[in-house]
């Protein structure tokens, strides 16, 4: 057993390694069809000239903007038109810790008595830049506070584990430093903690309990309208999860030895979901950038700048949420556990909940997150909303025009129904 365990480790190993000298190579060749694009584009020589240049040239700048180098973006918020004036928006760091910081943005000449909100990010792979979208539309009217989740392989094995129960804890400790009667909203995957982060704090009335909790496209029964993505969850075992996509960070980062579940292994499992509507994508940038339409090509490279942007998340937190949320559910069955209590549902009685979905989510169906409004019994009914997002799919929740002029009022407007618990 012990030396199956050693060739385990030693496979996932190589697993990561082979990823990064894959990733070496590539951004290598980006580098250079860059060099090539730039001299295609020339109009020193003659190719810039002719048909086959600038078509070659923007073959070349697809291939490399597909494959360079990318770290963690910026939020880079832009300033918000109040009353036909633009507002800059202020951003920092106000609570850190090794697994993940809490980030504020308030716009100038807010009212005091503006909401404060959380933001609460996925750790799923993508930065919290992912809700770049959200934050702006949210800042206009609100003081926004974000969970800005740290990339495991940066993060040393001295700071120890990062699991669900850990992810609870960061979210009361959150809640507990922005203070009283804040408001939190969760987008996908955090539903699940965020709801147990609310049923926790219920339970022991804690004074900084949320006033209202928005849940979006959130996983909380995924046994309601099953999608490709649970149906992977359900079909494979636990242990193949464990034995196949899980790799040690290599000796060339600070989280050398940690066991993690690369972001790179995410993402291609989402673009193999939809490889032909990506591959199309591309296709169409190529033709936008060949016919000089730039607007339209940078909209599509603005989108993948973000989307190829990945981190890694331990393995001891993958692995819970894939046992517990999409394989055992724990939580519409009463078996969800924090820190070896169990965590009661009941509990949330003053909490407003709000649960979107959108009518084309293809990663949470329809009735995931309504569930949340069933398992709070003793809530009020005037203290529970349902949203269903016409044409909207799971990006479509949090980001986009429909997210800006549809979704959004609705969180606001049920955050002002319900300023306070208590």
């Amino acid at each position: 057993m012990k030396a199956l365990q050693v060739i385990s480790q030693e496979i996932s190993v190589l697993l990561y390694s082979a990823y990064e000298m894959q990733r070496a190579l590539l951004g290598s060749a980006s580098n250079w069809a860059m060099v090539g694009a730039n001299l295609l584009n020339n109009p020193a020589l003659p190719m810039g000239y002719f048909g086959a240049g600038p078509a070659a040239a923007s073959a070349l700048k697809v291939f490399a903007h597909l494959h360079e180098e990318r770290g963690k973006p910026d939020f880079d918020l832009e300033p918000v038109d109040v009353d036909g004036i633009l507002k800059p928006i202020s951003e920092s760091v106000v609570f850190e810790k090794p697994f993940g910081s809490l980030r504020r943005f308030v716009r100038d000449d807010l009212p005091d008595n503006a909401p404060k909100l959380l933001i609460v990010a996925p750790m799923s792979g993508h930065y919290a830049t992912l809700l770049r979208g959200t934050v702006q539309r949210m800042v206009q009217n609100q003081e926004v506070y974000i969970s800005d989740w740290a990339d495991a392989r940066l993060v040393p094995l001295s700071e120890g584990r990062f699991d669900l129960d850990d992810y609870i804890d960061y979210l009361i400790e959150f809640l507990q430093f922005i203070g009283p009667n804040t408001h939190m909203l969760a987008v996908c995957q955090p539903s699940v903690p965020a709801f147990a982060a609310a049923a926790v704090m219920g339970a022991a009335k804690d004074k900084c309990r949320p006033a209202t909790l928005t849940m979006m496209g959130g996983p909380i029964d995924t046994r309601a309208s099953p999608t490709g993505v649970n149906d992977l969850a359900m079909e494979k075992p636990f242990s193949w999860f464990k034995n196949n996509v899980i790799a040690t960070v290599p000796s060339n980062y600070p989280g050398a030895g940690r066991k993690v579940y690369p972001g790179f292994l995410q993402l291609a499992g989402f673009i193999s979901m939809n490889l032909v509507d990506h591959m199309m994508s591309h296709y169409e940038m190529f033709k936008h950038m060949t016919l000089g339409d730039h607007d339209s090509a940078d909209r599509t490279k603005q989108f993948y700048d973000e989307y190829l942007s990945v981190c890694d998340m331990t393995a001891e937190f993958y692995l819970q949420t894939i046992e517990h949320v999409f394989q055992k559910h724990s939580l519409p069955k009463g078996e969800f556990v924090h820190r070896g209590k169990a965590i009661d549902p009941d509990a949330i009685r003053d909490t407003a909940l709000l649960a979107i979905e959108g009518e084309l989510d293809d990663i949470s169906g329809i009735g995931q997150t309504r569930a949340a409004l069933d398992l709070a019994e003793h809530l009020p009914v005037k203290k529970k909303k349902y949203h269903l997002a016409p044409k909207v799919g799971h990006y479509g929740i949090f980001n986009g025009s429909k997210w800006r002029e549809q979704i959004a009022p609705v969180v606001e407007e049920w955050m002002r129904a319900n300023p306070k618990v208590g």
